[in-house]
């Protein structure tokens, strides 16, 4: 009877709206620009490829990361404005300028992490309004306090783009929310923020000073596979984190307390590889190399997760996770490389409503 309401409930496959043609390898990672009518793709090549929405036709390429490097992952964001940011296999991260006659020929910035993993660069996300807007940084939505991340003194750190040189920061001096970058560290169970505007790292998760201390709090949960940068409503403007790791856990970390995680939850029995946090920064959802897909929330005043709903995918493998800005819709990417659910309902308590494209 289960199966035949489930049946029931699914729909027919969505047309395309478009097909987008032109890259030459593997396409590894796509977004939106918030702003204007464009989408970026990067392709296991190197190749940067910006798309008009409109005419669906190809605007600019660039060849962003050479030899076997490839793009990674993309990310555009209100904070960055009129630019872009690659992450390569490299160990890069590139900065790209939207200019009239498509993207800058050479990067505007280089951020040298000497990192090479399976982890996705992450741009801080900030709550958004009721309408799918993000809110602005200094507005009444986020707090009195201006959106910050203490730094710790960098001095003799040899994580720094070397064009830039050496930057050093006093304890307790602060940054634009919006200008931070987190990664996954060169030690791969760590989680790193990077300082955008000056290529330089600002503070590690655990802290340095924690690293040798009995009960590591990530060393034994193997490498960090996924992170997500956010700020919500109730930190004053400080920086949150979720990073999830190869034994399937999830920690939550902010940035007034670097040496360990708030909380720490275990959603998969393998893998986590993917995280997305909803509109209001109040829940997310999860995906790993097994077959579920976990909706949680954020208790705050706790800090504390808590499982909202758990749906079993048909395949195992769920590599990437999306929530749209008004919470009604998320969508997960699977390792097959055709198959897609989109999921919706309220925030944190998606439920599965079976659409399947049969996009290859």
């Amino acid at each position: 009877m289960a199966s035949d309401r489930e049946s029931q409930r699914r729909r027919p496959s969505p047309d395309p709206v478009a097909v987008l043609r032109g890259h030459r390898a593997a396409v590894s990672d796509a977004c939106f620009h918030p702003d204007l009518p464009l989408l970026f793709s990067g392709a296991a090549d190197g190749e940067l490829r910006v798309w008009d929405t409109a005419s669906h036709r190809t605007v600019s390429s660039i060849w962003a990361h050479g030899g076997a490097a490839g793009v990674y992952s993309i990310a555009a964001g209100s904070g960055l404005g009129n630019a872009i940011i690659s992450q390569g296999r490299d160990g890069l991260c590139k900065g790209w300028v939207i200019e009239e006659a498509g993207l800058s020929r050479r990067p505007i910035f280089t951020i040298k992490t000497s990192t090479y993993h399976f982890c996705k660069m992450s741009l801080v996300k900030v709550p958004c309004s009721a309408h799918g807007t993000q809110t602005k940084l200094n507005g009444s939505n986020i707090g009195p306090e201006p959106q910050r991340v203490p730094i710790e003194d960098n001095t003799g750190s040899d994580v720094l783009n070397p064009a830039e040189g050496t930057q050093e920061y006093d304890q307790g001096s602060s940054l634009d929310g919006q200008n931070i970058l987190t990664i996954a560290g060169q030690e791969s169970s760590e989680v790193e923020l990077w300082d955008i505007k000056n290529s330089t790292k600002i503070m590690c998760l655990p802290k340095r000073c924690s690293a040798n201390m009995t009960g590591h709090p990530t060393k034994q949960k193997g490498l960090c596979m996924a992170v997500q940068a956010f700020i919500p409503c109730e930190s004053g403007g400080y920086v949150n984190i979720l990073s999830s790791y190869e034994d399937g856990s999830t920690l939550w970390w902010d940035v007034r307390k670097p040496g360990s995680p708030l909380s720490s939850v275990k959603y998969h029995s393998e893998s986590a590889l993917s995280i997305a946090i909803d509109g209001l920064c109040t829940g997310g959802i999860s995906g790993g190399a097994d077959n579920k897909i976990a909706m949680f929330s954020l208790d705050h005043q706790k800090g504390m997760f808590s499982l909202r709903n758990e749906i079993e995918s048909e395949r195992p493998g769920i590599a990437g996770t999306a929530i749209r800005p008004d919470n009604k819709i998320a969508a997960t990417a699977g390792w097959d490389h055709r198959r897609s659910q989109l999921l919706s309902g309220e925030p944190a308590s998606f439920e599965r409503k079976g659409m399947e494209p049969e996009a290859k």
